[in-house]
């Protein structure tokens, strides 16, 4: 039972790594008919922003946790 979360965590980061690469991929070659390096520039703020973003959440969710006394520490 122990490795069902590992197989779902597995599974949930292949395909949203894949999705991204695919999307990232359909718009860079949407941008070879304009400008590549605003594209670039813009996915590089995208990335930036979303992984800014996922640090928020998780801190908001540990400290909450935290505040409401529940146990996060790995046994």
């Amino acid at each position: 039972m122990d490795w069902v979360p590992i197989v779902f965590a597995t599974f949930k980061f292949v395909a949203l790594a894949t999705a991204m690469f695919y999307a990232i991929k359909w718009h860079y070659d949407q941008g070879e008919k304009g400008q590549t390096l605003a594209l670039l520039r813009t996915s590089g703020k995208m990335v930036a922003v979303f992984m800014i973003a996922l640090v928020v959440v998780l801190l908001i969710a540990f400290s909450l946790s935290a505040a409401l006394g529940l146990d996060l520490s790995i046994p």
